[in-house]
């Protein structure tokens, strides 16, 4: 299988079955908490953050460059009474309107946009003054043991994750994006050491 094949079509479904767990999905809870009016979601996936929109949203435009992951969102679409909309393929570069939306959301896609900075300040400038971004991601871990590991690691990782880096900064892209971070929290999964350079993770709240 080519490599195009494997990220187009493989990838897509790996990511789905990685990250539907309950404890992934607890976080996802959290992380969508808070969330008002239109939202824009760069990348929307396989849909797995539908079910913990909260009331308050009214509508989702969805970034998704993958034809495979939307399909695969399909039915939790369809079991949504929540309008989602496919707006894009490419977070880096959105044609939607300044202020257009009211909260963004990003969720297990910062590690794979190539230019992640870029893609938070498009968000910014699509998010009207006041509101929120809510970002959940894994990325550089504090301790150098495991920060060693993900160094070695990243090369087969981007290789075989659809360009999934290990070794992102998350809390300083978003600043770096313009936005104010309001609140940081991170550690690691439960799990045994060996999981570690996979699950260090951030939850970024910032306005």
């Amino acid at each position: 299988m080519s490599l195009r094949l494997w990220d187009e079509h493989v990838v897509p479904r790996l990511t789905d079955l990685s990250l539907r767990g309950t404890e992934v999905g607890e976080l996802r809870e959290v992380a969508c908490a808070g969330l008002t009016g239109r939202v824009l979601e760069i990348g929307f996936g396989s849909g797995l953050n539908v079910r913990w929109y909260p009331p308050e949203v009214t509508g989702v435009t969805a970034i998704e460059p993958s034809d495979a992951g939307w399909r695969l969102s399909e039915r939790r679409r369809a079991r949504s009474t929540l309008p989602v909309v496919r707006g894009g393929l490419d977070g880096q570069r959105l044609d939607l309107p300044a202020a257009s939306h009211d909260s963004a959301l990003v969720t297990f896609s910062l590690c794979t946009i190539p230019d992640p900075v870029r893609a938070l300040r498009e968000a910014r400038r699509v998010v009207r003054e006041g509101g929120r971004i809510h970002v959940l991601e894994h990325g550089l871990a504090p301790d150098e043991s495991v920060r060693r590991w993900q160094r070695r690691l990243e090369p087969v990782q981007r290789a075989v994750a659809g360009g999934c880096h290990l070794t992102r900064d998350v809390p300083a892209m978003v600043a770096e994006a313009g936005w104010h971070v309001l609140e940081t929290q991170q550690d690691y999964l439960p799990g045994p050491a060996a999981s570690r350079p996979w699950t260090y993770g951030y939850r970024v709240l910032a306005d």
